[in-house]
């Protein structure tokens, strides 16, 4: 099953970037495996997914200490400053930094394992209450340039989840301001590389966009129960 809908899934996403006159290499899927047991991860693995997202920290963490595969891990969930020490050293990348304090926990944490920390910057695009992540354009890029200053961290972009809404203009907004702010950001000459938004529901409108990764779960590995 896996295998099946991870070849769909690709054929949907190569498709939507010609579409969008994006090109196919500049888009990874990331497998949001999150409650999956080791065996479906490995499932997937073997069905040629390289790059899995958890969302909870001490989750990561034994999945990352039972696998023996060469496996990417992202950490896609909110992170609280005392659960950092379980995500650093298994993380090829944090999507959901969100304050300086945090930022500091985890420059503090790679430099104890000698680890430059790549990091994206959770953005709440539509500045709903119930989210996480930064909404005010100035605190974002005071933010970017506090992680520039520190020697273990490496920002790399900018991460938001849409709104829960069939509503595909609103959707679209939201991710459309995660793109503005990214040229913002380079424009003021900073390196913002990638954009981490869209999920199995909206996926396609996020390549429209101008995503470079996408957290896709459900259309990987089905409903959850």
């Amino acid at each position: 099953m896996i295998l099946d809908n991870y070849k769909i899934l690709q054929e949907s996403v190569f498709e939507r970037c010609i579409k969008s006159g994006r090109n196919p290499n500049d888009v990874t899927i990331i497998a949001v495996s999150k409650t999956q047991p080791f065996t479906v991860i490995k499932e997937a693995f073997n069905s040629g997914v390289l790059n899995f997202g958890e969302n909870k920290a001490q989750e990561l963490r034994d999945k990352f200490s039972e696998s023996n595969l060469d496996i990417k891990w992202h950490f896609v969930g909110h992170l609280q400053t005392n659960k950092v020490k379980y995500v650093v050293k298994p993380s090829l990348l944090i999507h959901s930094v969100d304050s300086i304090k945090l930022a500091e926990e985890i420059n503090k944490k790679a430099s104890s394992i000698d680890k430059v920390q790549d990091i994206l910057l959770e953005v709440n695009s539509v500045g709903e209450q119930s989210k996480f992540g930064l909404k005010n354009d100035d605190k974002i890029m005071e933010l970017i340039e506090y992680c520039e200053s520190l020697d273990n961290i490496m920002f790399k972009g900018l991460m938001t989840m849409a709104p829960y809404t069939e509503n595909e203009v609103i959707i679209r907004q939201a991710f459309n301001r995660l793109f503005s702010l990214k040229e913002k950001v380079n424009s003021s000459g900073h390196k913002c590389e990638h954009l981490s938004m869209g999920m199995t529901n909206d996926y396609k409108i996020a390549i429209d966009e101008g995503a470079t990764l996408l957290r896709i779960g459900t259309a990987i590995f089905g409903d959850r129960n």
